[in-house]
């Protein structure tokens, strides 16, 4: 059993007032026995393709060592939610992720760009950043963690293949918006803890009155049953959940949905 707690935070256009923001709410989480501290995407941005390019750093820039400082000064694992990361001219929408010692554990590259067209809301987020390709899970003294980025959640192999990876705990800084937020956010967070029997927990960025970009909100943590064990609304606050690893081999072991799988049946070249 361990406390995980998720930063509901808005962003502003001033990154220094961001990062300050998050080291109020990441010092509130680890006083109140978090151990592991995750924050919500493009945390230290506005997101907006106008302020990506504009934001990015490479990986040993401000905002990581600010992230590797503080998880070691508090002595708790940091999921860094997501910055832009700049890299040999590219932009990459990234989540560092430290150990206790401010060690980089893992860095996941959003694998799944945001190139959508819902009528009412029309978002290219190819037209500033590149897609990730790797699967990333990162290891804790308490189990594995698996990471992914907002759209990513819409991709059920991606957290699968997370879980036969050991997974036991999917974290997902996701930034959704108010069109898809109410028809989707909820229904995605349970289905993803059930399909994939972990916990799910999906930390998004508070609602900004007059933002630039209108968050959803709504951070959560739902159980393999599929049961939020903690929901936000849309303001900002610290969310958190105790992640029972024994309840997680319970629920595979009563329903073994992992050792049930037949991967020769779905491949693509047998359709």
């Amino acid at each position: 059993m361990f406390r995980l707690a998720l930063c509901q935070i808005g962003g502003s256009p001033d990154k220094e007032a961001n990062i300050a923001k998050a080291d109020r709410y990441i010092r509130e989480a680890a006083a109140n026995g978090a151990q592991v501290i995750a924050l919500p995407e493009m945390w230290n941005c506005p997101y907006s393709n106008d302020y990506f390019r504009k934001f990015a750093e490479p990986a040993d820039g401000r905002c990581v060592q600010f992230m590797s400082e503080i998880a070691k000064e508090l002595n708790v694992y940091l999921i860094g939610g997501t910055i832009a990361e700049l890299e040999d001219g590219k932009v990459y929408n990234t989540c560092f992720c430290f150990g206790r010692e401010g060690e980089l554990l893992g860095r996941h590259r959003k694998v799944h760009l945001f190139d959508v067209d819902v009528g009412v809301f029309r978002f290219m987020e190819s037209d500033t950043l590149t897609a990730g390709d790797e699967v990333t899970v990162i290891d804790t003294e308490f189990c594995r963690i698996g990471v992914a980025i907002c759209y990513d959640v819409r991709f059920p192999d991606l957290s699968m293949k997370m879980a036969l990876q050991g997974a036991k705990l999917i974290v997902l800084p996701a930034a959704f918006n108010t069109t898809t937020g109410p028809a989707h956010w909820d229904k995605l967070m349970q289905v993803r803890a059930m399909d994939s029997q972990v916990y799910f927990a999906a930390c998004a960025p508070a609602q900004v009155e007059d933002g630039i970009f209108k968050a959803y909100g709504n951070s959560c943590i739902a159980d393999p049953w599929s049961e939020f064990i903690a929901h936000a609304d849309e303001k900002e606050c610290v969310l958190y959940g105790d992640i029972d690893l024994d309840y997680v081999d319970k629920i595979r072991g009563q329903l073994p949905l992992l050792k049930h799988r037949r991967p020769e049946i779905y491949r693509e070249e047998n359709k």
